[in-house]
């Protein structure tokens, strides 16, 4: 007699949200990093679909593991609608025993998180480990998630925060400088990065926000990604003069906005030394010392995956899969 499959799990944005304190965020995107360095997962080009009639878009997010025994996509429609558009994000996560599906769930803060447990990742691997002053340029969701990721990384003698709205808000202020007792609130984005050994931007701009240029040889600067049209945190110019590195070489260069527009004036994308599957392997070389080294990321289907199969597996009462 057959086993009857068990239904899939729908677990909405509060049910993820319970989840998460039991989740191993940046154990989750070690063991997703190393399994793609050996050749144990796959992880194809982002897909962006327009929607007809200037309606919007979506973009999926694919991902499969032998490591891990999953495969699976996010979905994420960004949605025209007067006055503010609809963005939302769901995964699905499937066997690849079964070919069934395990679980539907809201991808919002799990998205949220990977993108901040990726770029703690890269700090791991490529901020200086003397490194003490870490600034964050944004003061979002995206932005806290970073903080917490990164503090137990280093031992970080300041933590300097600056947003455009930040200083004349109080409250947001006591907000961030009741998550750590070094958080300083910066008054400009130069005053947050002078000195600083580590620049996480986490922003939602599609135009640079803060002079890469500036940073001393060895310091570290990361970027993430937005829906904006080729968006890009730092100066495209600035990679040709940095340590390049990002989350996955086979896919992030011609998707990186900054990459792209790089590219277009001459950067050779062959220049990247390296990104998180080699990192993680050692097969990538570390930082030379001698520029500023840049780290950028674009998020991965498979970084969606192992956080929805990190959630899946708190919602059985399983232990974390780490890695190293």
């Amino acid at each position: 007699m057959t086993d009857t499959p068990k239904p899939a799990l729908v677990l909405d944005a509060a049910a993820v949200d319970a989840l998460l304190p039991r989740v191993d965020t940046l154990g989750a995107m070690r063991a997703l990093f190393a399994e793609l360095g050996r050749g144990e997962a796959v992880q194809p080009p982002q897909t962006l679909a327009p929607f007809p009639e200037d309606r919007g878009d979506f973009i999926t997010y694919l991902g499969a593991s032998t490591g891990a025994g999953i495969f699976g996509a996010k979905l994420s429609p960004y949605l025209v609608h007067p006055g503010k558009p609809v963005i939302t994000a769901w995964t699905v996560l499937m066997s690849m025993d079964t070919g069934l599906p395990l679980m539907l769930c809201d991808a919002g803060a799990l998205t949220t998180e990977r993108t901040a447990g990726t770029t703690a990742l890269a700090v791991d691997h490529l901020a200086r480990e003397g490194a003490s002053v870490l600034a964050i340029i944004g003061s979002g969701a995206v932005a806290r998630a970073h903080l917490r990721h990164v503090l137990p990384l280093r031992d970080w003698s300041e933590v300097r925060v600056y947003s455009p709205g930040l200083a004349a808000d109080p409250a947001r202020q006591a907000e961030w400088t009741d998550l750590d007792p070094r958080v300083q609130i910066a008054s400009s984005a130069e005053a947050a990065g002078d000195g600083a050994d580590a620049v996480l931007l986490c922003t939602s701009s599609g135009t640079p926000v803060f002079d890469a240029a500036a940073l001393a040889p060895g310091a570290l600067v990361t970027s993430i990604s937005t829906n904006v049209a080729q968006a890009h945190e730092v100066d495209p110019t600035f990679l040709a003069s940095a340590d390049v590195y990002c989350d996955y070489g086979a896919t992030t260069p011609g998707a990186a906005g900054d990459m792209v527009l790089a590219a277009a004036n001459g950067w050779d994308p062959a220049a990247i030394r390296g990104d998180l599957a080699g990192l993680a392997t050692g097969a990538a070389p570390a930082p030379t010392g001698e520029r500023p080294v840049y780290f950028r990321s674009i998020g991965l289907g498979l970084e969606d995956i192992f956080m929805a199969r990190a959630i899946y597996d708190a919602a059985a009462n399983k232990p974390q899969k780490g890695g190293n």
